[in-house]
């Protein structure tokens, strides 16, 4: 046994555990040189630690088990050049799906360490400019409930990561306007997601530039009538034409916390142009 290493000391020596060598050896990945027949222990050959280290050196660079006890079974510098250069191809895809996903990250990021500001905003209603924007949209089922709501926002979740969609980590809903002045403030027409202009989807919705009137609701959904309210006042009073269905971005939710009275939802209506105020607190897209 002195030129064999017991699976103790070959996990130590690759700081790997033993149970990690074990299942290798069940899958037929990296057997033993020898297992001892009256207490079942491993032993392993010191010409095996290099197909060891071929084995974590392919895990590392992103290949399954599977691929790799298939690329093992007989493998020469032409069929390794053909596998590396097609792992070439998913690594350089994962780091562009990467990229996009921090971009996301720090636009969600930006929303949140806002969100005092939003806050303090609440009572407040303005006009602004905003950009063209896409979003990835569901209709809303009848009865038109959390619960179908719930449900459109999910399938536009499980799209955007079916089709690797470059969707920001945001949702919303449309509310239709003849709905709002009813009354009917939860009775969302559509869900969506907002995402950047892509030709791979049917279900994209444009929103243009122009100029909406907006205000930010704080607390749970339910008590958003009462910030419609505001808006609604707000234009009658300033003699605006609401040009538009409304729409609700999260800025904070169920995401990013566990308190329904931290939430922010930031609600806005199409209106004539020519009539923007200051900025929104964080000066920042919807």
């Amino acid at each position: 046994m002195d030129d064999l290493f017991s699976i103790g000391e070959l996990a130590k020596y690759q700081n790997l555990s033993k149970q990690t060598l074990i299942y290798y050896d069940r899958i037929d990945l990296f057997r033993p040189a020898y297992v001892d027949p009256d207490n079942g222990y491993r032993y392993y050959s010191s010409a095996q630690i290099d197909r060891l280290d071929t084995i974590l050196i392919m895990k590392k660079i992103g290949f399954s088990l599977k691929e790799i006890r298939e690329y093992m079974k007989d493998y020469t510098i032409d069929t390794s050049l053909t596998v590396l250069r097609k792992q070439l191809t998913v690594i350089d895809r994962q780091i562009r799906e990467l990229s996009m996903i921090r971009s996301r990250l720090l636009h969600r990021c930006v929303q949140m360490e806002n969100a005092r500001n939003y806050m303090e905003a609440e009572a407040t209603v303005v006009t602004e400019a905003v950009r063209e924007q896409y979003l990835l949209v569901r209709n809303v089922e009848e009865p038109y409930r959390m619960r179908e709501i719930s449900i459109a926002t999910k399938r536009c979740f499980a799209e955007a990561f079916q089709k690797h969609l470059p969707v920001y980590f945001q949702s919303g809903v449309t509310v239709p306007l003849q709905r709002i002045r009813e009354g009917r403030y939860t009775e969302a027409s559509a869900a969506f997601l907002p995402i950047e202009k892509t030709e791979d989807v049917q279900n994209l919705h444009r929103m243009p530039a122009g100029t909406c009137v907006c205000t930010y609701h704080i607390g749970d959904y339910l008590s958003i009538g009462r910030s419609y309210n505001r808006l609604l006042e707000y234009c009658d009073s300033h003699g605006l034409k609401i040009l538009s269905d409304s729409y609700e971005f999260c800025i904070n939710d169920y995401l990013t916390t566990d308190d329904e009275n931290e939430y922010i939802t930031k609600i806005l209506f199409y209106v004539p142009p020519g009539r923007e105020s200051a900025r929104t607190p964080s000066g920042q897209k919807t």
